[in-house]
């Protein structure tokens, strides 16, 4: 039976140093209960203690890194099968599949770079670049794996021998997934990943097969491995990963708790095809899924799956808490006022620009409450409200600043005029969002 954070609590030093990157000890052991950390990350834990809590506090899934600094991509470290028993902790890896002997190499690695997608306060964009060495020429490796540095993902190196070693040598600082270990050349790609202190890919064919290989590798201290099943047939790769995923979780079977990657792009000529089997990696289990080209048409779709997927049911989404421009506002434009739920924002944002009428939008931080259960959890009212629009400065900029409450809560008019002061002019906007339209063009239409 896994202990229970308390537990975990009795057997390490609490100091409370916060060097694990939590501020106390026991909100350390109460997240490695869940499977959230590891504890390695604490450094004052004793030998004893640790050979206690090793087995029982380790995540079914290792959490492996990918990368470094802004372009680090965090994988596995999952502790459920489906979403509503708990949630989903790292979200699916999107990578590019680019080839030193592709001539679109620099287009494909051009829009990686560029696509980009901003959505509910978070920027949506592909993860990683897999470099495949197919031209067996080290420097024209080498030359695409810089180019795929420059655009801020992190790496895939595809290759081995001299090629491979070359081009860790040129990004190992960057923390590259290694691909990939196989029966056959085990040990020198084992060798290879722990010199340079990088992740390391795993291909076997089969469960068994695959459980053998990782328990080797495991022996010989590496323990950021992915895993890579290789049949490129869709059926077989999916039950792969769903097999996988319950050996992990619900029979704790260490040799098969880890990330895993898989390629859509090796399983079909279909472009678009390739992105539906790609969909239904994102959904059980992939951890990594690596696509032969990154477009808009396919890309979004599967940043939005993702998104949807890897969001806490348990927590509401939130927007940035902060004042919009919309349409252009001017000095005489109104300040409508709103919570930061995301579909509330969405909403309403998306019938003032409908409008066309020049407006600001502020968002009220809510905790991601929306309108009325934010107004009777006492987080959308006048003491709120109020100091939150005249800590943004926003009545500089107009001539006479008016303020648009919703019509739902007409009830804290009062008590936002008088936090505002006298300079504001505080109405009552509609009651439903589809009124905003004709709200502003009756109202501030010129």
């Amino acid at each position: 039976m896994a202990l229970s954070g308390i537990q975990i609590f009795k057997l390490l030093p609490k100091t409370n140093c916060k060097e694990c990157g939590l501020p106390t000890c026991l909100a350390f052991a109460m997240s490695l209960a869940q499977g959230k950390t590891e504890l390695e990350k604490c450094p004052y834990v004793t030998d004893e203690a640790k050979a206690q809590l090793s087995e029982e506090s380790a995540p079914p899934i290792r959490t492996v890194e990918i990368g470094a600094g802004a372009a680090a991509l965090k994988t596995g470290g999952e502790t459920v099968l489906f979403r509503h028993e708990k949630t989903f902790f790292n979200p699916t890896g999107i990578a590019l599949m680019v080839a030193d002997d592709d001539d679109k190499a620099d287009e494909k690695l051009a829009r990686a770079k560029e696509l980009k997608y901003d959505r509910v306060g978070l920027t949506l964009k592909a993860d990683l670049v897999a470099c495949k060495c197919a031209s067996g020429n080290a420097d024209a490796y080498v030359g695409l794996v810089k180019k795929a540095k420059d655009t801020g993902h992190a790496l895939i190196l595809v290759a081995e021998g001299e090629p491979l070693k070359k081009a860790l040598e040129a990004v190992k600082d960057q923390k590259p997934l290694i691909y990939c270990a196989t029966e056959a050349n085990a040990d020198e790609m084992g060798a290879l990943a722990k010199e340079s202190g990088c992740p390391l890919a795993v291909k076997a064919e089969g469960l068994d097969a695959m459980a053998a290989l990782t328990k080797k590798l495991t022996d010989a201290g590496l323990k950021d491995l992915v895993m890579d099943f290789g049949t490129r047939a869709m059926k077989q790769s999916f039950v792969d990963h769903v097999a996988v995923r319950r050996l992990a979780i619900q029979k704790a079977f260490r040799p098969l708790g880890f990330p895993t990657i898989t390629f859509p792009c090796e399983m079909t000529d279909d472009f678009m095809m390739e992105s539906v089997y790609a969909s239904a990696f994102v959904a059980k289990y992939a951890s990594i899924v690596v696509l032969s080209d990154l477009r808009g048409e396919n890309l979004f779709p599967l940043l939005l799956e993702r998104l949807n997927i890897y969001t806490d049911p348990q927590r509401p989404m939130k927007t940035d808490a902060k004042i919009y421009e919309m349409n252009n506002p001017t000095p005489k434009s109104p300040v409508l006022v709103t919570c930061n739920f995301s579909l509330t924002y969405f909403v309403v944002s998306g019938e003032i620009e409908a409008s066309r009428q020049p407006a600001y939008l502020a968002v009220v931080d809510t905790d991601g409450l929306s309108v009325l259960t934010a107004w009777a959890a006492g987080k959308f009212v006048g003491d709120s409200i109020g100091p939150f629009i005249l800590k943004q400065g926003i009545a500089d900029k107009l001539e006479k600043p008016t303020l648009v409450l919703p019509g739902a809560t007409a009830v804290i008019s009062g008590d936002v005029e008088e936090e505002l002061g006298s300079g504001w002019d505080v109405k009552i906007g509609p009651r439903e969002a589809a009124h905003i339209t004709p709200y502003l063009k009756d109202n501030f239409g010129s």
